[in-house]
C-alpha cells in the first residue's frame, strides 16, 4: 500500500510516528481539512502534470488552482493530467493520496510559492485517509522539490481585493 511506501520513507528519518491515519477520507481539501480541523488553505494539495509525457507534481495550498497562462509560461506546454490510473502507476500513489514522498526518481517535484505563507502544512501521504504536518523547510527537505513556481492562483485573491 501507498501510504506504507510513505512510511518507510519516513523511517529513514527516523518520522513514520509523524505521518497521521484518519478513520475518515482525507482525500479532497475539505475532507482533508476536516479531518485535521484546520482551514483548507493549509492544506498541501498534490496534483499530477505530465510535460512530454514526463510525470511531475505540484505541491500547492489547498486554496490555490492551477493558473493555465502561469502554467504553460512555466513549462512550456498545456497542463495534461493523467489518468487516474497513469498517476498510480508514474507517481506511485492513488488519487486522493497523492504526494511529494517516495515517488520515482524520474517524477520533478514543485512547490507552489501560495504555500510560502505558511509555517507548516498538512499534505497526504499517499492514501486517502492520511497527512503529515510539515514546516515549509522540512516539506522542502522531504519532498526533494526541483524548484518553486508560481503556476497558481486565486490564493492570493483576497489579499487583493
Amino acid at each position: 500500500m501507498s501510504v506504507e511506501k510513505v512510511k518507510a520513507y519516513f523511517a529513514g528519518f527516523g518520522m513514520e510516528d509523524r505521518v497521521l491515519e484518519f478513520p475518515v477520507s482525507s482525500a479532497t481539501v475539505a475532507e482533508a481539512a476536516a479531518a485535521l480541523h484546520c482551514e483548507p488553505c493549509h492544506i498541501a494539495k498534490t496534483l499530477a502534470f505530465l510535460v512530454c509525457e514526463t510525470p511531475m507534481v505540484i505541491v500547492m495550498a489547498g486554496d490555490a488552482r492551477i493558473d493555465n497562462a502561469k502554467y504553460k509560461a512555466r513549462f512550456a506546454k498545456k497542463a495534461k493530467m493523467p489518468t487516474p490510473d497513469e498517476v498510480l502507476t508514474l507517481i506511485g500513489h492513488p488519487v486522493g493520496g497523492v504526494c511529494p514522498f517516495a515517488v520515482p526518481e524520474n517524477v520533478n517535484v514543485y512547490l507552489d510559492v501560495s504555500l510560502r505563507r505558511f509555517e507548516t502544512v498538512y499534505p497526504a501521504c499517499g492514501s486517502p485517509n492520511s497527512a503529515i504536518a510539515l514546516t515549509l523547510p522540512e516539506l522542502e527537505q522531504y519532498s526533494g522539490f526541483s524548484a518553486w513556481v508560481d503556476v497558481c492562483r486565486g490564493w492570493d485573491e483576497q489579499a487583493e481585493a
